[in-house]
């Protein structure tokens, strides 16, 4: 499969989603060449403290995968929350409410954590299928279609985020949600979804991410369509 292949599949959940969002009133952000929403006010302010509260809890130096680890490439701090917390279940259900997207495409709500001068250099989403990782991904769901993120605070400077090549850039707002399509209508992958997490300037960022993928996510024994 080339990188620019595109996928029936991955056309229909974009389609689908776009179509349901735009039904709900969802403000889309227009201009930057790809499917980008956003949601304010999607979590309560005791919602986005309890997150903050599992996440240090649990925070980890944040990784890369084996053979493209870069210094200083993305240095925040990050974990998989548990989704037998109640809280954690009711976030996730939310988001996939939300976009329709059955919750078994979903990976785990992962939590986020940067201090200052912590950063994630621009980086893609989706699964570059010339990389080792991607047959172990291909097993496990396949692309990531669509990408949640939940602002849960701003910090005092810094920490936007940056679509760099859309020309976009996001201010941290919180308990605002962003959704965004990392696929072409085609549903071949979409460059214009590459993004940063810049450089916290003062106080600490907190965010929360869901990444959806083009089947059930779980290792399983498939061909990518």
């Amino acid at each position: 499969m080339s990188k620019d292949q595109a996928s029936k599949i991955r056309a229909a959940i974009g389609k689908d989603v776009r179509r349901r969002l735009s039904k709900l009133g969802v403000k889309q952000i227009i201009g930057g060449g790809f499917d980008l929403f956003v949601v304010p006010n999607f979590l309560s302010a005791s919602e986005c403290a309890g997150l903050i509260a599992l996440i240090d809890h649990t925070a980890r130096p944040s990784t890369l995968y084996a053979g493209t680890e870069i210094d200083g490439f993305r240095t925040s701090f990050s974990c998989d929350l548990n989704p037998a917390e109640s809280l954690v279940a009711q976030i996730e259900a939310r988001i996939a409410a939300l976009t329709g997207i059955d919750p078994r495409y979903g990976e785990a709500l992962q939590g986020q954590r940067y201090s200052p001068g912590q950063q994630f250099k621009p980086h893609l989403d989706y699964f570059p299928v010339s990389e080792p990782s991607w047959e172990e991904e291909r097993l496990k769901g396949g692309q990531r279609t669509w990408t949640g993120m939940v602002y849960l605070n701003a910090p005092d400077g810094g920490g936007e985020t940056n679509f760099t090549k859309a020309g976009l850039c996001l201010n941290p707002s919180p308990a605002t949600l962003v959704l965004w399509n990392n696929m072409k209508d085609d549903g071949s992958p979409q460059d214009n979804s590459i993004h940063e997490g810049c450089a916290v300037l003062g106080g600490t960022k907190y965010i929360v991410t869901k990444w959806y993928r083009e089947r059930f996510w779980g290792r399983r024994e498939v061909t990518t369509a």
